[in-house]
């Protein structure tokens, strides 16, 4: 039988030769939130040792700072580890606000907490979760 030229396939050693693709890490500034979400878990931490320095919390709320800290620059580095507890951090912080709007009715604090609500739904979206290592 005769094939017909334009459907016999090209002898292998033609095939363009592709090496590994690099799999390319994830920009920062892919996501402008965790920026955003590092400056204001920095905030929080400068606002306790504030207050520890004022006497109006106990020393022990500078392991709070030690925490905010770390998990602040560990989402600056995308790492995993660092949107686990940035995620604790936060949820935490969304309950503890609410919980005091609901015993002290004070309107900044249903801010706080609504701001970390949604500070929590942008850490749980499946796309910035997949893109930390």
């Amino acid at each position: 039988m005769n094939a017909d030229i334009k459907t016999q396939a090209p002898p292998p050693a033609k095939l363009p030769q592709r090496g590994p693709r690099k799999a390319q890490r994830p920009r920062l500034f892919q996501f402008p939130g965790l920026i955003a979400i590092s400056f204001y878990m920095l905030l929080l931490a400068a606002i306790s040792i504030a207050g520890v320095v004022n006497h109006r919390f106990g020393p022990v709320y500078l392991l709070f700072s030690v925490l905010f800290i770390v998990g602040a620059l560990g989402l600056l580095l995308l790492l995993r580890w660092a949107w686990a507890l940035s995620l604790a951090a936060v949820a935490l912080l969304a309950g503890l606000f609410l919980w005091t709007y609901t015993t002290q009715h004070n309107s900044s604090s249903v801010v706080q907490g609504l701001l970390n609500l949604v500070i929590f739904l942008y850490l749980m979206r499946t796309d910035l979760r997949e893109k930390l290592r």
